[in-house]
């Protein structure tokens, strides 16, 4: 099985960690005496124990998505009381972990997508990037997408493209293979990664 990485948060005011492990979502305290207290757990189960997507965070409001038996996404809200799932939509992140920004949910997992985070409704799609597909978000709220065997995608935000997928930017085939490593950008260099370790870096 894969899992991804941990992301961390508040929990009324209490420093926490969350992590989408093989069973579920599992938040844990971080203050000191207490750390390592289990704060909430909700059961999330997958065929092959593939969680592969990192949580997204908000406040005290997580997303959860998975492929395989799921094909879903889950908001729920955290508290020292336990966990409410606010909603759950059938579309799915396999790998790519979403991204919260200004009211909006995105992630490229086949296609491009755009949710609104407080009803879940889908506000766009687009694109074909395949299994293998990560996003980031830039500093002037566009989204830089590596996905498919090899596809490098420049796409707008909700904020510039409120209705559709508008594509600015697109390379197709950088790579001859699966591309299942999230693409980085630091120092206003961008580095992609194909699933045998070979990293092109553009600048």
């Amino acid at each position: 099985g894969h899992t991804g990485g941990l992301v961390l948060m508040q929990v009324e005011g209490i420093p926490c960690v969350a992590a989408l492990t093989f069973n579920g979502l599992l938040v844990t305290r971080l203050d000191p005496n207490r750390a390592g207290e289990t704060v909430a757990e909700y059961e999330w189960i997958t065929n092959f124990a593939n969680n592969i997507a990192t949580p997204a965070v908000s406040n005290n409001q997580v997303l959860i998505t998975s492929g395989y038996n799921h094909n879903a996404i889950c908001k729920l809200e955290v508290s020292l009381s336990g966990v409410r799932k606010l909603w759950e939509q059938p579309v799915a992140s396999k790998v790519c972990s979403p991204i919260i920004h200004d009211g909006r949910v995105y992630w490229a997992w086949q296609r491009m997508r755009c949710l609104d985070f407080e009803t879940g409704q889908t506000i766009w799609e687009g694109g074909n990037f395949g299994d293998a597909g990560s996003c980031i978000l830039t500093a002037d709220d566009r989204l830089v997408v590596w996905g498919g065997r090899g596809r490098l995608a420049l796409v707008e935000t909700a904020k510039r493209s409120p209705r559709e997928y508008r594509e600015l930017f697109a390379i197709d085939r950088v790579c001859s293979d699966d591309v299942w490593p999230h693409v980085v950008l630091s120092g206003g260099q961008l580095f992609c990664k194909d699933r045998h370790g070979n990293l092109l870096c553009f600048k």
